[in-house]
Parts: C-alpha cells; sequence; structure tokens
C-alpha cells in the first residue's frame, strides 16, 4: 500500500475510469489490428489528454490500436473507448490501406478479413442504430 492508502494497482484503476469517464466498451467495433489516421474533426471539449496524444501520434503516421495503447502505456479497452470518441467526432478514420490488400498476386479475388472488419466498422459508424440481420453471413 502506498502512504495514501491505495495499492498502485488501484490508482491504474481510478485513473482508467476517469479517463473513461465510467464507460468500460467502445461503441465501435474496433480490432487490436484496426488502422487509424488522422481524419479533419477536432475533439469535442473536455475530452481526455490522451485524445490529443492519440491524435499527435496519428498524425505522424497510420497507427494501430495496439501501438496507441502502447505508447499511451493505457489498456486497451481504454483506447477504444477514446478512439471511439475519436471518430465520432471525425478526429480519427479507420484507414483501408495496401495492407489490408491480399499480399500474393495470385489470391484468389475475394476481400481479406481485414478489409471487411473495417468496412463493418465504417458501416457501424455511419448507421450506428442499424440491426443486424440474423441471417446475414
Amino acid at each position: 500500500m502506498s502512504t495514501h492508502g491505495r495499492s498502485a494497482e488501484e490508482s491504474t484503476f481510478v485513473r482508467t475510469y476517469t479517463l473513461t469517464r465510467g464507460r468500460t466498451k467502445p461503441r465501435h467495433l474496433l480490432g487490436l489490428e484496426t488502422v487509424l489516421d488522422a481524419g479533419s474533426g477536432r475533439p469535442g471539449p473536455g475530452q481526455a489528454v490522451e485524445c490529443e496524444e492519440i491524435l499527435a501520434l496519428c498524425r505522424e503516421h497510420r497507427r494501430s490500436v495496439t501501438e496507441l495503447a502502447g505508447r499511451l502505456r493505457r489498456p486497451v479497452t481504454a483506447v477504444k473507448i477514446l478512439v471511439s470518441d475519436l471518430l465520432d467526432a471525425d478526429a480519427l478514420v479507420v484507414s483501408v490501406t495496401d495492407a489490408y490488400t491480399a499480399s500474393d498476386a495470385d489470391a484468389d479475388e475475394r476481400p481479406t478479413t481485414h478489409l471487411l472488419a473495417a468496412l463493418s466498422v465504417g458501416l457501424k459508424r455511419k448507421w450506428p442504430d442499424a440491426v443486424a440481420y440474423p441471417k446475414a453471413g
């Protein structure tokens, strides 16, 4: 225990809880490998300092959710929640890069799972209240 009666683990948990304003799930479906790029929007007022750090990192070049969490030294779920806020503000966009295309020249013409995941994120962002069709897929 520290001198203030809280362990380092409790302190980290409280900081993460306040960072996400008590939210435990991101609004958007984001994979660990989801690649993000800076968008044209701005974060809303009262956003966490980490949101500015995320934007600064993504302005340098595209970053994955995992890389952002590692660089910020924050739990992945907390970073996903902040990224979701930034996606809502159009401050970040999901980047569909050449890395999402099939790497083998002889590969079949079907889209990769990464491309489909990025498409799914974009559609859910555009129509957040849409209901999934149970027999799809």
